[in-house]
């Protein structure tokens, strides 16, 4: 297991896409649990603790970051 890994996760409610990074465990394969807390105001799909499936994005700068797509059953 590997700590520490930054992924993102996508804010709801913005009007626009937003994504906030969020330190993670990564857990092998493609299975990361979100570590970091959610700040006050915003809405997450996802929940500190739960276990999601991370795949890469490529986002507007060019830079490929892992996003939180689903929730691990």
């Amino acid at each position: 297991m590997t700590k520490g890994k930054t992924i993102y996760v996508e804010l709801l409610e913005e009007g626009t896409p937003c994504w906030r990074p969020v330190e993670s465990e990564h857990l092998g394969g493609d299975l990361y649990r979100i570590a970091g807390g959610r700040p006050d105001g915003e809405v997450w799909p996802f929940r500190q603790g739960d276990i999601v499936k991370c795949r890469t994005r490529i986002f507007q700068d060019g830079s490929p970051q892992l996003v939180a797509y689903e929730k691990a059953r």
